[in-house]
């Protein structure tokens, strides 16, 4: 069955869509950018903090004048208090790529947000509409016992579904609870049962990712002191002297915002913001690896050695394509 992204001048050729994917501070844009300025690429951003406008620094956008020379899809689409959800990516992800390929242009998705490439890589389940009062009924146990006893109900409830969850993943304990209890059914048995978007659509996916868990680290202390220095503070303090954000907001719960928020918010010292905030930062790498490994087939790559090698591929493969 064709795919609704092979549709338009083209199908025929069925394009692929690349994916570029690995945790996050490993240089996943820098290396896109080189390859589309060489290669018929089209860099579409699978990131749910890239979305929002004024979320700059800290998630190392790419500057304004290299998305002007390079497109960048999928990127400042959003306001900070709005809501961007998976199924909204997958519809905008699916019209960028189908736009990309009538082109004849190669859709290169790069990021790690992992319920962006389940939702478009294994498809969305159907799931009943957001319930205001169950959610709140959620929110004031959490606010009883905290989030982990919840996730431990999960576990009792769906345990492969808490399995993927981190204990203190409030977005995402709430919504595999509300599915649970509103219907009586596992999510993760809804999941199964999806079929992905991109069926049918010759897929080649690489992962890029130091060797070495104390390299990653490393890079991404670098990464977050280098961000600091550059007015991260400064940004979220823009952000939280708005005064329609709280830290509730999608978009305030990115890594690195959230902690920021709370030392504006007077929670904690300036350095033990930086501590959390990279401590978040290493605990979200590690279950990007986690879910990279066991959902996907990527080729794994290392950020120091192996760059100059997939750039000559990729584009020898786009000339075999007649790109």
């Amino acid at each position: 069955m064709s795919s609704p992204v092979c549709a338009g001048p083209g199908a025929s050729l069925q394009l692929p869509v690349y994916l570029l994917t690995g945790p996050t501070g490993t240089g996943k844009s820098d290396w896109a950018i080189r390859l589309a300025q060489a290669a018929p690429v089209e860099i579409v951003s699978v990131d749910s903090a890239l979305v929002y406008r004024g979320l700059d620094i800290g998630t190392a956008k790419p500057t304004r004048e290299v998305r002007a020379q390079l497109p960048h899809h999928l990127v400042d689409i959003c306001d900070p208090a709005e809501s961007y959800s998976a199924g909204r990516f997958v519809t905008d992800a699916l019209a960028v790529i189908a736009a990309a390929h009538a082109r004849r242009r190669i859709p290169l998705l790069v990021g790690g947000t992992m319920l962006y490439l389940r939702a478009l890589l294994k498809g969305l389940a159907p799931l009943p509409q957001a319930s205001a009062e169950l959610r709140r009924e959620i929110d004031e146990r959490a606010a009883r016992s905290g989030w982990p006893a919840l996730h431990s109900e999960l576990a009792r409830l769906d345990p492969e579904a808490a399995g993927r969850i981190n204990r203190n993943d409030s977005q995402r304990i709430q919504r595999a609870l509300e599915v649970c209890l509103a219907t009586g059914r596992r999510l993760s048995e809804l999941q199964r049962a999806t079929v992905s978007p991109l069926a049918g659509v010759p897929l080649k996916a690489w992962a890029l990712a130091p060797r070495s868990r104390p390299v990653l680290h490393q890079r991404l202390a670098r990464r977050f002191h280098a961000m600091m220095a550059a007015g991260f503070l400064d940004e979220v303090r823009a952000l939280h002297g708005r005064g329609d954000l709280t830290a509730s907001h999608s978009s305030m719960r990115a890594v690195g915002y959230r902690q920021l928020w709370g030392h504006l918010d007077g929670e904690y010292g300036l350095t033990e913001a930086v501590e959390k905030g990279i401590a978040a930062t290493r605990q979200l790498a590690k279950r990007q690896l986690t879910w990279m490994r066991a959902e996907t087939t990527p080729r794994w790559l290392d950020p120091d050695s192996d760059e100059v090698s997939w750039n000559r591929d990729v584009r020898r493969e786009l000339l075999q394509l007649g790109l």
